[in-house]
């Protein structure tokens, strides 16, 4: 007999505007089972952060909405909760582009993420040190101050400060952007350690396909706000349409 996993989160044919009049992704549905990777794929400006910021209700300070469609926390809808009752539910995103707190230390950006959940110092300070067993890196620049340390120590910072929250669920916006190779390789193997040892599960919005795919269990491909193709990371890989737009083909090399 198979048995099903839980979809921990459901999108029901959404969609989201900007400024009453830019529609910037159309029907989309999509799921994430609890304990799973989902790669969330497409070029720049194909919907991917538009969808993660209307599951975590960050559309409103740049003139978003979600115009129609539903989302759905194990069969609660929760598109009107706000971003710090989602985190209490259990779901925390990690914005493009880091956002630390360059003049505080990283331990102290650390420590802001664990302060919604209002812990004891005890569990504050276990937390802290789970995450620096997690990232070996941060405990070395603890009291540096965050806007001095690289791009791939700052990507840890702010995982490490969303994983203060306890999450189930992590929505992660381009985590490998502008990072070198084996960093961004670093940063993968952890998110594959939380997710089998910690059962966390992760939604990844990425333009590296061939990345996210090597460790997303599903993924969804977006093209002009829209799901084109969705399937197993498995599946898609061995899709000659996405093998050659997505993953660096030989008809893609031809074109380019």
């Amino acid at each position: 007999m198979t048995v099903q996993t839980t979809s921990f989160l459901e999108i029901r044919n959404i969609e989201a505007l900007y400024g009453q009049a830019i529609l910037a992704v159309r029907d989309v549905s999509l799921k994430v089972d609890e304990g799973k990777i989902v790669a969330l794929l497409g070029a720049n400006g194909a919907g991917k952060t538009t969808t993660l910021k209307a599951i975590s209700n960050l559309l409103g300070p740049e003139r978003g909405k979600i115009s129609r469609g539903s989302i759905h926390l194990q069969g609660e809808s929760v598109s009107g909760l706000s971003a710090s009752r989602l985190v209490a539910k259990g779901v925390v995103q990690v914005l493009e582009g880091r956002h630390c707190f360059p003049h505080l230390t990283v331990e102290e950006n650390i420590l802001a993420g664990g302060f919604v959940r209002k812990p004891s110092r005890a569990d504050l300070l276990s937390s802290l040190e789970q995450v620096y067993g997690w990232f070996p890196r941060l405990r070395e620049k603890r009291n540096t101050k965050a806007g001095l340390t690289s791009g791939g120590e700052q990507q840890m910072v702010a995982i490490g400060r969303a994983l203060m929250t306890k999450p189930r669920l992590v929505l992660l916006d381009e985590p490998s952007m502008g990072l070198a190779p084996i960093i961004v390789q670093e940063i993968f193997e952890i998110i594959r350690t939380l997710n089998t040892r910690s059962g966390v599960s992760f939604l990844l919005a990425e333009q590296n396909a061939n990345l996210a795919l090597k460790y997303a269990d599903y993924g969804y491909i977006l093209e002009n706000g829209r799901v084109a193709l969705s399937g197993t990371a498995e599946e898609l890989r061995a899709r000659e349409d996405v093998h050659d737009f997505y993953l660096g083909g030989v008809r893609a090399a031809r074109v380019n």
